[in-house]
């Protein structure tokens, strides 16, 4: 939809971040804004101009726009800090929203909701008399009150800071103990801390030095010198910027042993929507920085590095600009998005060029790095419609063939997801991952990170079977996450970029977010005998 046609007739735009009824109890007079200015993000925008970030920048005559025809959309305001919320002011354009929650959180993920309306009618909704407590505030619109999106000329938060009496440091960390020790890599894991607010997450020193930081109570160390000693304790943080002192020191010896072929990969897909570095809510720019800050060896993509037909004019003006600088060292795979190209797939293979899109002469191919076999699939011959018959056959002789002992192989459609798009992967293709042993899938399509405990070839758990994480949070616009399963080890509704540290005998995954913290660390996964 064109600017001129939105104000025209009415116009989408999403909202994140509490809003509420017109009439309530009056709020405190010591309330301030505190939403002006502060970062902001949405599930969804219209186009760069009506990024998440216009709806707090105090003018009326900018504003925040989600996709059209979609729900639910949200809008977040990071306050920057622990506030009492008592206020939620939204000026909404003529695309409004009829019914909505606001919701607060302390760490952006777990959000607790403080009030929801229903049958609103658009113009300026003036909710007070909100009692919410938190440092994140989201508005979720559940139901457009027009057939467009939300549009949203300004959000406005009010209440009292309240990190300036929270003087309190949370309790020290306890427990703190060493697990899965490799020649490279020190597992660790304690018990939580406590706080009268809400601890924020856990700096991990090594020798001394803060190495990591860490919002769960484990952490795998890598890069790590064979047989050494290392010094290990944690501190925990709270919102307020508390910290605590350090836990209890242990030391930890690696693994003696040459620690030949360690490697470190980056991983995600779903990356490049068409926005760029110059708008704060463009995502794709930020998870490039985290790739940045792992150093990988190569980095594999799981689909969909393009929004929204993958035309090369798109990669070159979008994906270009952030992850194109590691297009060298990037083993990419196509997304069913590459296929909505005017010829399907061309601006992917000629942006990435034969060498890189189509080493064998095809969209799939395999590739090796110290005891890994590496198999990139299209996985868009899997799915409804396909013809994977070519595929399957090189698939199985190539995974014969190899005589590697550690096998990953990584794909845009999951077999399994909890997801919005659920489960779609073919049940044939997972069965011979487990068959042959693989130790690791990487996925994307789905918008969100998921990590399976390792499952068979029914979706069981089963110590023998095969990894599955799900790696769809590099850009695009989350989607809501499904009832959660026991085969799930953990799940997110974020954006980040997965670190992969490889031996020739073991893997871990660690999920970092958009300020590099550690958002999951999965245990030392250890590669199977193959058959």
């Amino acid at each position: 939809m064109k600017v001129s046609k939105r104000w025209a007739a009415l116009l989408p735009l999403i909202l994140v971040a509490g809003v509420g009824a017109r009439a309530a109890v009056a709020g405190t007079t010591a309330d301030s804004l505190l939403s002006q200015g502060k970062p902001a993000l949405a599930s969804s925008v219209e186009a760069a101009e009506f990024a998440a970030d216009k709806a707090v920048d105090g003018s009326t005559s900018t504003r925040w726009a989600s996709a059209e025809g979609s729900d639910p959309e949200w809008i977040r305001v990071d306050l920057g800090q622990q506030a009492a919320v008592h206020r939620v002011k939204l000026n909404w354009e003529a695309a409004y929203g009829k019914n909505y929650r606001i919701e607060v959180s302390n760490d952006g993920f777990a959000f607790t909701t403080i009030k929801t309306m229903s049958s609103q009618n658009g113009g300026t909704d003036d909710i007070t008399g909100l009692t919410g407590q938190g440092r994140f505030v989201r508005l979720v619109g559940t139901a457009r009150g027009t057939s467009y999106g939300y549009s949203l000329f300004e959000l406005q938060v009010y209440g009292v800071t309240d990190s300036t009496g929270d003087t309190q440091a949370p309790t020290v960390p306890t427990g703190l103990a060493s697990s899965a020790v490799t020649a490279n890599s020190v597992g660790l894991s304690w018990t939580a801390s406590g706080d009268n607010v809400g601890v924020s997450g856990y700096d991990i020193l090594r020798n001394g030095a803060v190495v990591a930081t860490s919002t769960t109570t484990s952490y795998t160390d890598t890069g790590l010198t064979p047989d050494t000693s290392y010094s290990y304790s944690v501190q925990a943080r709270d919102l307020a910027g508390n910290v605590s002192a350090a836990s209890t020191a242990i030391t930890v010896k690696t693994s003696a042993g040459s620690g030949t072929g360690a490697f470190v990969l980056a991983a995600a897909g779903d990356i490049a929507q068409q926005c760029t570095a110059s708008s704060s809510s463009c995502i794709h720019p930020k998870t490039a920085k985290i790739v940045d800050f792992i150093k990988p060896a190569n980095i594999l993509t799981m689909g969909d590095n393009q929004y929204d037909d993958a035309h090369l004019s798109d990669f070159q003006n979008y994906y270009d600009k952030s992850w194109g600088k590691f297009k060298s060292i990037t083993k990419p795979t196509a997304g069913n998005h590459e296929s909505y190209d005017d010829t399907p797939f061309k601006g992917y293979e000629t942006y990435f060029g034969a060498a890189i899109a189509k080493p064998n002469g095809k969209r799939y191919y395999s590739w090796d790095k110290g005891n890994w076999h590496f198999v990139a699939l299209d996985s868009n011959d899997f799915v409804s419609g396909g013809s994977p018959s070519a595929q399957m056959t090189w698939l199985k002789a190539d995974l014969a063939a190899t005589n590697k002992g550690c096998i990953a192989t990584y794909y845009h459609h999951p077999r399994w997801s909890t997801g919005e798009r659920g489960s779609i992967g073919d049940p044939a293709l997972w069965k011979v991952m487990t068959d042959n042993k693989v130790d690791l899938v990487l996925n994307g399509h789905d918008h969100h990170y998921e990590r399976f405990h390792p499952l068979n070839s029914s979706g069981a758990k089963d110590p023998g079977g095969t990894v599955e994480i799900i790696g769809g949070m590099a850009g695009a616009s989350p989607y809501d996450l499904g009832p959660a399963e026991s085969k799930t080890a953990k799940r997110l509704s974020t954006y980040g970029v997965l670190k992969l540290n490889m031996t020739d005998t073991s893997f871990t995954s660690t999920l970092l977010g958009l300020n590099n913290e550690v958002l999951d660390s999965s245990p030392t996964y250890t590669c199977h005998a193959k058959p």
